[in-house]
């Protein structure tokens, strides 16, 4: 059947057409089948939704991204006939009923899902067909290489690289922004590509955009790392394992990760790390709560590591309250740049920071790691790499901790009584510091005067709301209100836990 183009402003993520009711009947099409589509010497495969009055009989309407790539006109004749569904649709049905996938039947499912030809439908039901069954290790070995391999790869100069990795769920973690200048001032290679925030305050690579450029290309990551032995970059410009950031879509609102393992260690075999160390931040309000918990996944990390050829360490790390006193990408910044200027920072950061970093330089060979990473940090070796990266990356190398500016409309907190800090909600913290604004408003965060243990007089400063935005200031204020943030008293008491305890969904955390 020959259709007259029509051109529709609608934008979708993979090729959607537009057809009349009496066309698709004709052509025997149901909404979300597919059609064929062939212009000259161009076809392309395009997922169906049907209409009576977006287009009329004798039309077919071309979503944008079909515009662009098919260089047809509006009114030009396409002939459009009705297409085979992808193959892999069979691999995902097959583990829907909780059989195992091999290699090439994985592959297939994300080289479908990377060039766009599966539905949101047929998408969700992988990710619960994984949710529900389960994957073996080999089947994650799998999938992390086909994700690898269905992107771009960083191939590097130096055949020894450092990777750090930090499964989320801790307010405030700026700490790569650290880690990563002293790995690479004690002349290791770490091409740090990190995430922009998914349902935190701030991501590395919102934190790090306030010092520098993070929207690079492959070439000049490549530059960069070979420039300095390393970078501090966003993932998402890079096209590395891009099948994660479609899983990604599909896995926020249903509140589920079962790509977690393969969506890490993906990016890692994309950019041939040979050394991870991953950081799992334990505490109540985390992803991962127990000792047991650290104990199962980071087992599941280091097999899956062996399958792929990557070394891999886990440090479970203390996450009962925000890294250092800052929330929020300009604020988390700022922070992380005192840090190396003055020599301290935060000594929960600086711990952190130092415990990862030498667990690195212990897989290249150091007794002492932490000990040698504390040194390169205080000796000012970490804040002369540090500067050499910002301006490798296009960013001002003498910028300092005062040229970063936190929001303007700023508010702050009282104790209403005396003792000590008994508790911090992360979830709280969280939640506040985004209905300010962070981190689409780099200024928005929250700053912390006492931390956990801290003594506290009554009408002492717990802790600054800072926005941007007037609207969204005053927002997140009556939010503090209602919110138990900070918790001050004298003593924690004896009751610890009562049952029947009251029902409450559990904190979602997706981070990359």
């Amino acid at each position: 059947m020959f259709l007259r183009a029509k051109f529709l402003q609608l934008e979708a993520e993979k090729p959607v057409v537009i057809l009349n009711k009496e066309d698709a009947a004709e052509l025997g099409i149901r909404p979300l089948e597919r059609v064929e589509l062939c212009f000259r010497e161009k076809k392309l495969v395009a997922i169906v939704n049907v209409a009576r009055r977006i287009v009329r009989e004798g039309e077919v309407g071309l979503y944008e991204e079909i515009q662009e790539g098919f260089d047809v006109r509006p009114n030009e004749k396409i002939r459009v006939e009705p297409a085979s569904p992808p193959k892999s649709l069979v691999f995902i049905k097959k583990k829907l009923l909780g059989q195992t996938l091999t290699p090439k039947e994985l592959h297939a499912i994300i080289n479908d899902t990377v060039n766009r030809r599966l539905s949101e439908i047929e998408l969700t039901a992988f990710v619960m067909a994984l949710y529900n069954r389960g994957m073996s290790m080999n089947e994650a070995a799998s999938l992390s290489e086909a994700m690898a391999m269905t992107g771009k790869t960083l191939k590097l100069r130096s055949k020894a690289i450092y990777d750090k990795h930090s499964v989320g769920g801790c307010p405030g973690d700026k700490t790569s922004i650290v880690v990563v200048p002293i790995v690479a001032a004690a002349g290791l290679t770490i091409p740090k590509t990190s995430s922009r925030a998914i349902t935190s305050p701030a991501g590395t690579a919102d934190r790090f955009e306030c010092i520098a450029p993070v929207n690079l290309s492959l070439e000049e990551v490549r530059r960069v790392v070979n420039k300095t032995n390393a970078c501090l970059v966003w993932g998402g410009a890079v096209d590395l394992a891009p099948a994660d950031d479609i899983f990604i879509r599909i896995e926020y609102p249903l509140s589920i990760d079962p790509f977690l393992l393969p969506s890490v260690m993906s990016k890692k075999k994309a950019v041939n790390a040979k050394y991870v160390v991953i950081d799992v931040p334990t505490g109540k309000e985390t992803k991962i709560r127990t000792k047991d918990e650290f104990e199962n996944l980071a087992n599941e990390f280091i097999q899956l590591g062996k399958k792929l050829g990557i070394k891999v360490e886990c440090i479970s790390t203390f996450a009962d309250q925000p890294i250092g006193n800052c929330v929020g990408p300009m604020l988390e910044a700022k922070e992380a740049l005192t840090t190396f200027i003055k020599g301290h920072g935060a000594p929960d950061l600086v711990d952190k920071a130092t415990t990862l970093a030498g667990e690195l330089l212990e897989f290249a060979g150091a007794k002492n790691g932490k000990q040698a990473a504390l040194e390169i940090l205080r000796t000012g070796k970490a804040y002369k790499k540090l500067r050499e990266i910002i301006e490798a990356q296009g960013g001002n190398p003498d910028i300092k901790p005062d040229d970063l500016t936190p929001g303007c409309k700023v508010a702050e907190f009282k104790s209403s009584k005396s003792g000590k800090v008994l508790w911090i909600s992360n979830k709280a913290v969280d939640i506040t510091a985004r209905e300010a604004g962070a981190p689409r408003d780099k200024g928005a965060g929250i700053y912390f005067r006492k931390k956990l243990g801290d003594k506290v007089h009554k009408g002492e400063i717990l802790f600054e709301l800072y926005a941007d935005k007037t609207n969204k200031f005053s927002r997140a204020v009556e939010l503090v209100r209602k919110l138990n943030v900070i918790g001050v008293g004298r003593e924690r008491g004896m009751l610890l836990e009562e049952l029947p305890a009251p029902e409450e969904e559990r904190y979602f955390i997706l981070e990359r």
